[in-house]
């Protein structure tokens, strides 16, 4: 019989390693690896050959990023998972759908109540997204806030007579235009307001002697309809109109307008 000499000396070599006092027992199989089995037979299924590679392509695997899923994408799941066990728990009522329905709804009210209290704590502890500290809405604070923009606002009516004229649509026979009347003269005598009071049909007003007859004024000022009362600020500057609005209003009104339209920035207030 014709006997394979590598293959003996291999036989040799394991047999040897095998019978080594304390080797059988603490060798790694991978330090056992057999150059003729693994590299010139090309055996790379035998345990000995491939278990370094299956550590190393193990070790990178672990050594992975996990992939995780976008939160939108899991709030969407969350949103179908509870439509489809509201929607079976309708269909089937039966106990355990109905019950699995109001677990999984209790979980999202949970969440949604933990997210409701960081959302607050975070605004404690950040006051520039507080909003309520430039709007407050507590009764205290609100009382504050607004004697402050009252005090702002009485003092931009002093200046801005410098400035601002008032044209005031009116008709004799107008009902709310007598109603409105006083205030406009009101706030004319208060604040030294100069008020052009414009006649749409001709007609006197009592409070406004000097008034004038509407010429196209009306129009000029950015005005359409022919509602009335009607007001419009002049800038005497920049020779600009800013229509203020239409109707009765009080005083306070009146001033809050002019005061947002010449002093407050669109948006900044709110």
């Amino acid at each position: 019989m014709l006997v394979n000499k590598p293959a003996l000396l291999s036989l040799a070599a394991v047999i040897a390693a095998a019978t080594a006092p304390g080797l059988a027992q603490t060798a790694d199989p991978a330090s056992q690896r057999d150059a003729f089995y693994c590299d010139e037979r090309k055996l790379g299924s035998w345990f000995y050959c491939n278990s370094e590679k299956v550590k190393r392509e193990s070790r990178e695997r672990e050594q992975q990023p996990a992939q995780t899923v976008p939160a939108v994408e899991r709030m969407a799941a969350i949103t179908k998972q509870l439509d489809e066990l509201k929607a079976l728990a309708i269909l089937e009522p039966t106990s355990e759908n109905i019950v699995n329905y109001i677990r999984f709804q209790r979980e999202q009210l949970d969440r949604a109540s933990t997210f409701a209290d960081t959302w607050s704590r975070s605004i404690w502890q950040n006051p520039e997204l507080d909003y309520t500290l430039e709007r407050p809405v507590g009764t205290l604070a609100k009382q504050t806030w607004l004697t402050d923009r009252r005090d702002q606002r009485e003092g931009s009516m002093q200046a801005l007579t410098q400035r601002y004229g008032v044209f005031y649509f009116y008709s004799s026979s107008c009902s709310a235009c007598r109603t409105f009347s006083p205030v406009m003269r009101a706030l004319s005598e208060n604040y030294g307001l100069e008020v052009l009071a414009v006649s749409m049909d001709g007609g006197p007003n009592e409070l406004f002697p000097n008034y004038v007859i509407d010429s196209g004024q009306y129009q000029r000022m950015g005005l359409q309809g022919g509602t009335v009362p009607a007001i419009v600020l002049f800038d005497t500057q920049t020779k600009q109109p800013i229509p203020i609005g239409y109707g009765v209003m009080a005083a306070d009104e009146v001033m809050q307008r002019i005061f947002y339209l010449t002093q407050i920035e669109p948006g900044s207030d709110y």
